[in-house]
């Protein structure tokens, strides 16, 4: 099925937190773009409750209609562990009580929802992923087709060049689950990955919350609100009460509001040991002294740089167009 209105369809995969809330936010207001579907996995926190938050923010947007499947709870080789608590809230949202939306979750996994919109928009469909990779493992797994139905797919996570942020060298999504994105990073598609290298490079701060806090958008309401206890977690990293915008510069760079300008196609492998390297992704970046080349027969394009911060384009967007 080709799209009648040329609208972008993109479908996400998420573990609903804050960042999460402000990639969704992101991409419901993003002109151009139709958020054809959600799955949720275990991450920030768990599947269940990513669902839940998923379907209320949905609600505050006025657009219930867009579908919401639960995935995986458990990863590849290990159970959910409870999430990050201290840094996304216990509900995953900063504590903050959502008015409850009268949307349900779907009467479908979420690895069956994406098999069938992957089939629904073939060679149309934007995978946007901002959690473990669990649920698109095992929809590859299921249907090895799937890859050549996606358009492309963006990657919040890993660490090219900088430190990890769970461990030396992992970062959060790619270290819960390192088993589901080896599977995710050699399927045969195009990848774009956008690794802490650049999302700990754009923030919000105070002066942003208020106005998200002072909008008459109900969504962008909710998302200061949250962004309260999201704040103090990056206080002793940035040295003030801000955050890095890992989520929502993914979906952006996947829709094309922020424009990677160094973004090497390089192999990219991950550690799946159980040593201290668990969990990294391996980015050869050898050769790219002189300025970004390609590797021939890559398809992981590593985003090193973008055209602009995020900040500015994401409140204005928020606080005009929810």
């Amino acid at each position: 099925m080709s799209t009648t209105d040329q609208r972008l369809p993109v479908y996400l995969d998420c573990d609903t937190g804050i960042d999460d809330s402000l990639a969704l936010a992101y991409l419901l207001a993003a002109p151009g773009v139709d958020l054809v579907g959600v799955g949720t996995v275990s991450g920030n926190t768990s599947a269940s409750q990513a669902a839940r938050n998923t379907l209320d923010l949905l609600a505050l947007a006025g657009r219930e209609g867009v579908p919401v499947a639960q995935g995986a709870e458990d990863w590849s080789t290990r159970a959910f562990d409870g999430g990050v608590p201290h840094i996304h809230g216990w509900n995953g949202v900063g504590g903050v009580e959502l008015p409850r939306g009268a949307g349900e979750v779907a009467g479908e996994s979420a690895t069956d929802l994406l098999l069938r919109l992957s089939r629904e928009y073939e060679g149309e469909l934007r995978l946007v992923t901002v959690g473990p990779l669990t649920n698109i493992a095992i929809a590859l797994e299921a249907d090895p087709g799937l890859a050549q139905r996606v358009k492309d797919v963006t990657i919040m996570g890993g660490a090219a060049l900088v430190p990890g942020n769970v461990s030396a060298v992992a970062e959060a999504n790619v270290w819960n689950d390192p088993e589901a994105a080896g599977i995710v990073l050699e399927a045969d598609w195009d990848i774009t990955l956008v690794p802490l290298d650049v999302t700990l490079e754009n923030t919000l701060d105070e002066s942003d919350r208020a106005r998200l806090l002072g909008s008459d958008v109900p969504l962008a309401v909710a998302l200061g609100q949250m962004l309260d206890h999201y704040f103090d977690f990056y206080v002793d990293f940035y040295g003030s009460r801000s955050c890095a915008l890992h989520d929502p510069l993914a979906a952006a760079i996947a829709v094309g509001g922020v424009v990677p300008t160094v973004a090497p196609a390089v192999a990219v492998e991950v550690d799946e040991t159980e040593g201290p390297a668990r969990g990294q992704t391996i980015c050869d970046l050898r050769g790219q002294r002189l300025g970004p080349v390609d590797q021939p027969g890559a398809r992981t394009r590593v985003v090193l740089g973008t055209d602009r911060p995020l900040g500015p384009h994401l409140i204005d967007l928020l606080t005009t167009a929810c």
